[in-house]
């Protein structure tokens, strides 16, 4: 069976895979088959034994039985190791050719949704889907075409056996129905609700010093617990009447076995079957029931895999993949922003509004403006990281969404406002989990003015530090992400209020850094409402509302500010 790459151009990502999987599938029904052909080998023994053996007193006819019987009960448990087997590799196929991929639509759902939360669960479904596939629930599925075939075999014992044994099949499989009319809506709510109120507690943790330090704990708790509540009685009612349908659906075959037994008996008393097939008559019809059983008490596992499969589906339809690009010479660094429109992800109205701008390789850019004025949307716009609706940015001369990402991010350093580092070392943080190299990552260290911080540390570069906090402070984090940002020497150089957290020194240390950038030929942009950096940039950018209201060099810029300001101050004092 060869492996086969699922990719976007394939209308149903999904579908492909398990499509791609019915070999293993297949051969899975086979060794089921067998499994249950041979399970007839107990049933037919009993009748032997009852009914020669017994009555003929023959030692040497029981030891062959009994021999032929072992014999075939080790077959039997050996293609029902087979069959785990089988699906267990069709489970880590599964997971192979998906996980990637389900990766890719969850990095990309969260970039385009700003709800990183949400597509986190993608990987959870995939690793509930892969449970389901080596569960009971696929086993009785598998056994279920049996069913009818025991029934066929009970006829043939005698017409009474077999219509008894189609009663109690109906019975069985209306009470799947029932349960899955009962149970399905409210087990699919109660995991909706459970996923939101996940959701909201992760978040929570991820501001648990706001919510300790300003004693909202009593509060968080409480919104937290309606949320858990309401999925708890949604899940309760579920439950509950699954387990009231499970527990019917069980005493029903043991009763109705009991009954058949009963049948027997008297189809025996009166001469028409023989005690063996009495006995034989209700472990077929327990043989029988048994997927049906099986299948009523896995129906929620069936349901929590159908709502994967679904969200699955969804997540990854909406994904579509890069298709292969030409590799483009390394950029030098010339940017040229065309009139471009961002829309941020959920919202109606453009953030950026049709702003441009040029610079040439190794000059500076300082973008400045009040709050909410578009600033942190243009550089996002900028990076592709959300795509614009209209206009275009160029690195030279090549359109963003040209270059393979990959191969473009080391020529691309970027400091987001919200810091964000990995679960991992220093090290491995600032070199971007890419191929250790000492001397780059010691260099980028040296040049955002940290090394001897991190030697200070007591594992130096090897610390380990976590995406949400560490053995560094909000200052450190920061200057730990601006080498990053500036790990060997990229080409374009993007900051977004890069000192937001620093003290003196490590703002001297960050002008220190961008002059080294703009000596080596690195286009830096510098969001910033610190004047101080200013003295380093060429240019400078002021936006309002999303629009650019003054472009050009840094000094005209300046000059127009304050002149406009003076305007404003005079007019005032009429007033």
């Amino acid at each position: 069976m060869q492996n086969m790459q699922i990719t976007n151009n394939d209308k149903d990502a999904m579908l492909s895979v398990l499509k791609s999987l019915k070999g293993y599938f297949l051969y899975a029904t086979l060794f089921s088959a067998s499994v249950n052909f041979l399970m007839l080998t107990p049933i037919i023994y009993m009748l032997q034994v009852y009914d020669r053996v017994v009555s003929s007193g023959s030692m040497s006819t029981l030891a062959m039985l009994s021999l032929l019987m072992v014999l075939l009960l080790m077959a039997s448990g050996g293609f029902e190791w087979a069959r785990s087997r089988i699906l267990v590799a069709a489970n880590v196929r599964l997971e192979n050719q998906l996980r990637d991929l389900v990766s890719k639509a969850s990095f990309r759902h969260s970039l385009l949704s700003g709800s990183p939360a949400a597509s986190h669960l993608a990987m959870s479904d995939l690793l509930g889907l892969r449970q389901f596939i080596t569960g009971n629930g696929v086993f009785a599925f598998m056994d279920a075409p049996w069913t009818p075939i025991y029934i066929v075999v009970m006829f043939m014992f005698h017409p009474l056996f077999g219509i008894a044994a189609i009663i109690c099949a109906v019975i069985l499989i209306a009470l799947a129905i029932i349960m899955e009319k009962v149970t399905a809506q409210k087990l699919l709510e109660a995991n909706k609700l459970t996923t939101a109120a996940t959701q909201s507690f992760q978040s929570n943790l991820r501001n648990a010093e706001v919510i300790h330090g300003m004693g909202m704990q009593a509060a968080i708790r409480q919104k937290d617990g309606k949320l858990y509540q309401a999925a708890g009685n949604e899940q309760a009612i579920g439950s509950a009447a699954a387990g009231r349908l499970t527990a019917i659906s069980k005493s029903f075959r043991l009763i109705a076995q009991s009954i058949v037994l009963g049948l027997g008996a008297y189809l025996a008393l009166n001469q028409q079957i023989s005690p063996g097939m009495m006995i034989a008559g209700s472990l077929l019809l327990g043989r029988a029931l048994a997927p049906i059983d099986m299948m009523v008490g896995t129906w929620k596992n069936f349901v929590d895999a159908k709502s994967s499969f679904k969200r699955l589906r969804l997540i990854l339809s909406s994904y579509v993949e890069e298709a292969d690009k030409m590799d483009l010479p390394k950029p030098v660094g010339n940017l040229s922003v065309e009139q471009i429109i961002v829309i941020p992800p959920g919202a109606q109205a453009a953030s950026v509004k049709g702003v441009g701008f040029q610079l040439a390789a190794g000059e500076a850019l300082g973008i400045i403006g009040p709050s909410a004025a578009g600033k942190t949307s243009l550089a996002r716009g900028i990076l592709g990281v959300w795509p614009a609706r209209a206009g275009t940015v160029r690195l030279d001369n090549a359109e963003i969404d040209q270059w393979v990402r990959e191969k473009l991010g080391p020529y691309i350093g970027y400091l987001p406002q919200d810091i964000e580092l990995f679960d991992g070392t220093i090290a491995e943080n600032i070199c971007r989990f890419s191929e250790l190299n000492s001397e780059l990552i010691i260099e980028a260290a040296k040049t955002a003015g940290i090394h001897e911080m991190i030697l200070r540390l007591p594992q130096g570069y090897d610390t380990i530090i976590s995406s949400q906090s560490g053995a560094l402070s909000a200052g450190q984090r920061q200057r730990v992400a601006l080498a990053r940002a500036i790990y060997n020497l990229p080409k374009l150089i993007i900051l977004d209020e890069p000192n937001s957290n620093l003290d003196d020194q490590g703002e001297r240390d960050l002008l220190s850094a961008l002059q080294k950038m703009k000596q080596a030929g690195s286009t830096v942009i510098v969001i910033t409402h610190r004047t101080s950096i200013l003295s380093l940039v060429d240019k400078l950018l002021l936006m309002r509302d999303g629009l650019a209201t003054n472009f050009g060099q840094r000094d005209d810029v300046l000059k127009a500010i304050a002149e406009s300001n003076n305007k404003v101050a005079k007019l005032q004092q009429k007033v």
